[in-house]
């Protein structure tokens, strides 16, 4: 195809290519610096966590096994790794269930209405609302209301309303991601709406919408604020066994040692961030094996 100014054409192409090269510059820079800052964090808190481990085994059983004490030596973590696995297992149920949901129904069932564009908006909106917000609103709702009292269920619950906008947004983008043709070869094969979403969107978009959970989860599991609001014990001797009992988390367990002016506590509270950091990343590796899985299992 001519071009019919070859200068403007070269001037704009040198441009172009100007700023992807500044771009990427940009991008590298930020990746190096992240980078560097996550590598002094992870430092800092190995080297306070080793003085507490002393590469010494009963140190890391006492502090995956026992209980809080008053005394550094003889503290545990084990009633804050129960709860933050009952907390999350909660979280994770109710926010991808209800998420996906309204995705679906946003995207598949939604006529475009204005009400509909509204709650778009919204929803777009929430995502950005401070986490402390969101503890006020779980004890309004959830203790108040339907007077479920400050438990397990209802620090899931509200951790749940924390990510759900989070989850419906990413999950939106993964079903509106999925090619129309598939929805209109399901339907001329004589498939109804559900059926087409069920069995042909669905499983198409649940990669993406894995990748949306794992961020969600992530935030999830390392806040503290509207725990604290919900009722999250600063001691508690006990492993909650239901979804009715008390609780406390890591991040809790966590901000209450390292408050403390004691060097073994701070130390104590160090080892803590390691087991928070090991149960994440844990939790992450699990739901990536699961997307990458649900990926394989579409391409073959």
């Amino acid at each position: 195809m001519a071009v019919s100014n070859p200068t403007e054409y070269r001037r704009k192409l040198v441009k172009r290519r100007r700023n992807a090269v500044v771009f990427r510059g940009v991008c590298v820079s930020a990746i190096l610096l992240s980078l560097l800052m996550l590598a002094a964090l992870l430092y800092s808190v190995l080297a306070e966590a080793l003085k507490w481990f002393n590469l010494d085994g009963s140190s890391i059983v006492t502090l995956l096994t026992d209980i809080p004490s008053s005394k550094a030596v003889a503290s545990g973590l084990w009633p804050a790794i129960v709860g933050t696995l009952w907390v999350m297992g909660i979280c994770i149920v109710a926010s991808f269930t209800v998420g996906v949901a309204a995705a679906i129904y946003l995207e598949e069932y939604a006529g475009g209405r204005r009400i509909d564009e509204l709650i778009q908006v919204n929803i777009q909106n929430l995502a950005a609302v401070p986490s402390i917000v969101y503890g006020i609103l779980g004890l309004t709702i959830f203790v108040a209301v339907f007077a479920l009292g400050k438990s397990v269920l209802t620090a899931g619950l509200t951790l749940a309303l924390l990510i759900m906008p989070v989850v419906i947004v990413s999950a939106e983008e993964a079903i509106r991601a999925v090619p129309s043709t598939v929805r209109e070869g399901g339907y001329a094969l004589g498939a109804t709406r559900w059926q087409v979403v069920w069995r042909l969107v669905l499983p198409q978009a649940m990669p993406g919408i894995l990748t949306g959970i794992i961020l969600a989860v992530s935030r999830a599991m390392g806040e503290a604020a509207p725990l604290v609001i919900m009722g999250a014990l600063s001691f508690v001797p006990f492993a909650p066994t239901s979804p009715l009992d008390r609780f406390t988390v890591l991040p809790i367990q966590i901000y209450v040692w390292i408050s403390k002016p004691q060097e073994e506590f701070q130390q104590l509270a160090a080892a803590g961030i390691v087991v928070l950091l090991i149960m994440l990343l844990g939790l992450n590796a699990a739901a990536i094996l699961l997307r990458n899985h649900l990926q394989s299992k579409h391409r073959g």
